[in-house]
């Protein structure tokens, strides 16, 4: 066995010293069946083969299969079982060695290796039925309705990825544009057929007299910033002046470039207003809502201004780390009252790294810890800065679990404690609170692990959904609640103590699911709680992240020691509006361009976010008021910064892990360059300094 692998990794290094990589002849993973096309439910056995560059099989070499979970189900061995409809790829792993007889645990695809990909074929199932939704009750003359198609497939699915087409009786009642909007005409009834694929539903519709005669249309502001929420609300009344409640008042827009801002010609004046009446605008401008119900009619206008947020960053300092990766950080203030910053590693030497970062233009290392992993993924701080827990991932033994350090002197860490008991498959990610911690275990659930006593912790509960193909990355704790983010399972809210006497009654011993959201990209990495002040909203910001393949090579390594060329992420942060757990909406986004966001941290007093926006840099977001839309386009981004160092391990290329804002100074970890600390100045010291730069 081990000569065997001591020849593949004879390959790999013959492989890493080619520079030439379109004339160079790759070792290979081959997959058995090298195609396939799998129903919805059915499961499959995979097979690797590696094959040198002479094409010949290399035995006994180690295959390790991975998916994406909210589509297949995909285990390390290669068993497959289709979830959901699509085109989807599995990914066959051979890993390298790094230390002769002690092989890693392999958790992820883009481990350093050689490997292969197959496209799954998964064919959408045929529809059983479907029906028509939204039928209004009654549909009155001059105003519309939005229907909508879901349906049964033949796997027993429910969808709602329909596109019917609708027709309707000869009737002169309503008319249809034949999508799903349906318009009154006259008194009457009419009949409604949608078809999907030769299934057919239908409906019958009933119109009435439009009872509205006049409407009196208000603003809650006539002026306001891009990115502010604007409330229309419509009065309807009826022949003899009394107040219409039950029949809908339609919005519309029209908008028009200021003249006393020609800067904004060419951008448009783009706006949007929902059915509540609720308006924001993402250009300056003058806008004009209409409210119509039959035959009645109503204006009124807004002027809209620029948001005018944006600040200059000053970048304070830089604990540069080059020899190897980057990952999670986190900032407290000691026992000592001074203020420290513990960093993981990643990929690498298993090391945690403490920095006094009391002066954060001159960092300064206090200690290292060395631990049995290779990646050391996430830290936390307890509330009383004494305890510190890391996540281990790629352990020797395979035993991963959880690190529990005291911190009480942050210049001499000592190791409490492991807790690996049924954690063995990797913790990515965790959280402290309240004396307990809340550990991703392999992706799959979370597990509370006790720590009153941090030298015998013991396990007190977990939490796991029962969704096929389940996926948790992320959870955050705040006032006994805790928000888990995970592919499949979108954002679900669990109370673990902070439920209140209203609340489902669960406590660390007893997690009690509140309610979730799902998740439309199903990249669901990152999740943080806001109650805003300024709005009355809770809201819950969910952050994607997804990795693009290398066109070039999609065979080679992520990161090429010889190239350094940086990996590509993408996604973005979905607002849900979660006042309502058993009924959460989304409500906004923040996406900047072809950029992946990675984690993020909130400042609820300061209405701002901060966030690691990965090859994009550090963004901070204005998050202040009612949030609808497009946040980016309104201009609600205070600032950019970009970490992009000469000497970093991947040099001149920005990938910003983490942000967390301390005692006024903002410090974040780059992947490719370790921590960093800069500040954004007020907006009376950038006009200060526009003053003295003037001649």
């Amino acid at each position: 066995m081990k000569n065997s692998f001591a020849g593949l990794l004879a390959i790999y290094l013959a492989f890493f010293t080619s520079t030439v990589l379109s004339e160079q002849t790759f070792p290979t993973v081959e997959i058995e069946p090298s195609t396939l096309e799998l129903k919805v439910g059915d499961t499959v056995q995979l097979k690797g083969v590696v094959k040198d560059a002479d094409g010949n099989i290399v035995p006994d070499a180690q295959v390790l299969f991975f998916g994406s979970r909210i589509n297949l189900t995909v285990t390390p061995g290669g068993l497959v079982t289709a979830i959901h409809p699509g085109e989807h790829k599995v990914t066959a792993l051979s890993p390298t060695q790094r230390i002769e007889g002690e092989p890693d645990s392999y958790t992820r695809s883009w481990e350093p290796g050689i490997r292969g990909k197959l496209e799954i074929v998964v064919p959408e199932p045929p529809l059983s039925s479907i029906q028509i939704d939204g039928i209004p009750d009654p549909l009155y003359t001059g105003t519309t309705a939005a229907l909508r198609v879901s349906g049964i497939d033949e796997a027993g699915v429910e969808r709602h990825d329909l596109a019917p087409v609708f027709t309707i009786s000869e009737s002169g009642a309503a008319e249809t544009d034949g999508f799903g909007t349906i318009t009154g005409l006259e008194a009457g009834a009419v009949t409604i057929t949608a078809t999907v694929d030769e299934v057919e539903a239908t409906a019958t519709i009933n119109v009435k007299t439009n009872p509205i005669r006049s409407i009196e249309l208000t603003a809650s502001e006539s002026e306001a910033r891009t990115g502010d929420v604007i409330h229309f609300n419509a009065v309807a009344r009826d022949i003899k002046g009394a107040i219409v409640v039950d029949v809908p008042v339609e919005f519309s827009l029209r908008s028009s470039l200021d003249p006393n801002h020609p800067e904004a010609r060419g951008a448009g004046a783009s706006a949007m207003i929902l059915d509540d009446g609720r308006f924001v605008a993402e250009q300056q401008g003058i806008y004009t809502v209409v409210a119509m119900s039959g035959s009645a009619v109503a204006r009124a206008s807004v002027r809209i201004e620029r948001r005018d947020v944006t600040r200059e960053f000053e970048f304070l300092g830089q604990a540069r780390i080059s020899d190897h990766f980057t990952s999670d950080f986190w900032i407290w203030e000691g026992v000592d009252g001074r203020d420290y910053a513990i960093v993981g590693s990643w990929g690498g030497p298993g090391k945690i790294y403490f920095y006094d970062v009391t002066d954060p233009t001159a960092m300064e290392l206090v200690d290292t810890v060395q631990v049995d992993a290779r990646t050391v993924n996430d830290v936390k701080i307890s509330e009383d800065g004494r305890i510190a827990v890391i996540s281990r991932e790629g352990a020797s033994n395979r035993r991963n679990g959880i690190v529990i350090l005291d911190v009480s002197d942050p210049r001499d860490a000592k190791i409490l404690s492991t807790f690996d008991d049924q954690l063995t498959g990797g913790v990515h990610n965790a959280f402290i609170y309240d004396n307990h911690v809340y550990a991703v275990n392999n992706g799959r659930r979370w597990d509370v692990i006790n720590i009153d006593n941090p030298s015998e912790p013991s396990r007190v509960s977990r939490f796991e959904t029962t969704t096929p193909g389940r996926s948790v990355h992320d959870v955050w704790v705040r006032d006994g609640i805790l928000y888990q983010a995970g592919a499949t399972d979108g954002i679900i809210v669990v109370d673990v103590g902070g439920g209140g006497d209203t609340g489902p009654g669960g406590s660390p011993e007893r997690p009690v699911e509140m309610g979730r959201a799902d998740q439309i990209t199903g990249w669901n990495h990152a999740v943080w709680p806001m109650q805003s002040g300024s709005a009355g909203k809770m809201y819950v910001f969910a952050g994607d992240e997804t990795f693009y393949d290398d066109p070039r090579v999609p065979e080679r390594l992520e990161y090429d020691p010889d190239e350094k060329i940086p990996s590509r992420a993408g996604g973005w942060v979905h607002i849900i509006e979660f006042d309502d757990p058993g009924n959460p909406q989304e409500v906004a986004q923040y996406r900047v361009g072809d950029f992946g966001v990675h984690n993020y941290w909130i400042d609820w007093e300061e209405e701002l976010m901060y966030t690691a926006y990965y090859q994009g840099g550090l963004r901070v977001l204005d998050v202040s008021g009612e949030l609808i839309g497009d946040l980016y386009a309104q201009g609600r981004e205070v600032g950019s910064f970009y970490s992009a160092d000469p000497e970093g391990f991947i040099p001149n290329a920005a990938m910003v892990w983490g942000p967390q804002p301390h005692k006024g100074t903002i410090f974040f970890t780059d992947h490719h360059s370790g921590l960093w600390a800069v500040r954004l100045k007020e907006k009376e010291d950038e006009d200060k300094e526009q003053d003295s730069a003037s001649p």
